[in-house]
């Protein structure tokens, strides 16, 4: 009786022993875990990677606002007066070339008056074939007095009336041809139509609008900069130009305005759209686009854009000492390439800084670091 009551009270003691030998292990490891994280006690905020300063190779772009226009607009009317609009060939958004056929009036009165022209010329050549003869006669009995010199002078100077009867029919001939011509509208030049104002059957004036065509169809950027930005830009500067939807077009600086406008004080830069594939129909005559003027390229200090924290609206990054403490240090920021912001003020090259995560430090924060995200070595991107 006695042997089975010590056998289950020595389990219970070993079961005991084991329990707090295992306790034991627990804390030591939860003190040397502790020690690890937290020399001397204190607890880092944040575990943090860093990042250096490197040289990089930034553009040099301006930006600028604008409106979309036609590089020119041609206005085409009807060059005849009163003449009803027979048939109209174009509409608004047609790609004509030149010298197509736009528009036609209704002819039958200019072919008629193009007779009566004609006829007239025929008569005035007659007459002046007769007086031709009849002073060709005088000529030849000048010298033999049957003719008194009164005569023979009436009758040469019949000639060059007769002639110049010729050509005045000549030139009304002309005329009335020139005023048939003008009932078939030609384009004067390759283009887009973008305006259309006649209608069939209306009786026009002459010059009268009926079209309005973009001339080749280019289209040009009209940007408004600054007096003081003006100087920067030259003729043949590429242009990134971005249109209300997205799509971008490349475009090339053809004039600087040689004025600045006195209320504004702003000049004006003609930008030459180039046409391609990216531009499709997203760039339309009086859209407001912006564009950016790319002005070359510098060298430049750079960090991650995430190693910024933005704080009262001052740029800020927070740099690692040698004891893992953070500093906040205020920057001054410039160009911005993908994930790279410039830095003009405020840093070394050889400062470690926080990569991500400087948004929950405060100032003299201790941090625990893992790893670089950046070498040391500084290195040149383009």
């Amino acid at each position: 009786m006695n042997r089975f009551q010590t056998q289950p009270r020595a389990l219970g003691l070993l079961l005991a022993a084991l329990a707090m030998a295992g306790l034991g292990l627990l804390a030591a490891r939860s003190n040397a875990a502790g020690n690890e994280a937290a020399p001397g006690g204190v607890k880092p905020a944040l575990t943090v990677t860093l990042t250096q300063a490197r040289t990089s190779v930034l553009p040099l772009k301006l930006s600028a606002n604008g409106n979309v226009v036609a590089w020119q607009d041609a206005i085409i009317g009807a060059e005849v007066n009163g003449l009803r609009v027979q048939e109209l060939n174009a509409g608004v958004g047609d790609q004509v070339q030149k010298g197509q056929l736009l528009a036609t009036f209704a002819a039958e009165g200019v072919q008629a008056d193009v007779a009566l022209a004609r006829a007239a010329l025929m008569e005035a050549t007659a007459a002046a074939a007769d007086a031709s003869a009849n002073a060709a006669r005088a000529r030849a009995v000048q010298s033999s007095g049957a003719l008194s010199a009164q005569q023979v002078d009436q009758l040469l100077t019949a000639e060059l009336m007769a002639k110049a009867r010729v050509a005045s029919a000549q030139a009304q001939l002309d005329a009335q041809q020139l005023r048939l011509s003008h009932t078939r509208l030609l384009a004067p030049d390759s283009g887009t139509v973008s305006a259309r104002s006649a209608s069939v059957g209306a009786v026009l004036g002459a010059g009268m609008e009926m079209f309005r065509l973009i001339r080749q169809g280019r289209l040009e950027w009209r940007a408004e900069v600054t007096a003081t930005e003006l100087g920067r830009i030259k003729p043949g500067t590429g242009v990134l130009i971005t249109a209300p939807d997205g799509t971008q077009a490349r475009g090339r600086v053809r004039m600087v305005a040689p004025t600045v406008d006195a209320q504004t004080r702003n000049g004006l830069i003609y930008v030459d759209i180039l046409p391609g594939a990216s531009q499709g129909n997203s760039f339309k005559p009086g859209m407001f686009a912006r564009g950016e003027f790319e002005l070359g390229s510098s060298s430049a200090m750079s960090v991650v854009q995430t190693a910024l924290v933005v704080r009262d609206g001052f740029n800020y990054v927070f740099r690692v000492g040698a004891d893992k403490r953070v500093a906040q240090v205020k920057v001054q920021t410039g160009r911005l390439l993908g994930d790279q912001v410039e830095i003009l003020s405020g840093l070394k090259p050889e400062d470690k800084l926080v990569a991500t995560g400087g948004g929950f430090l405060s100032d003299g924060d201790l941090v625990r670091v893992v790893e670089a995200a950046v070498p040391p070595a500084k290195a040149a991107s383009k």
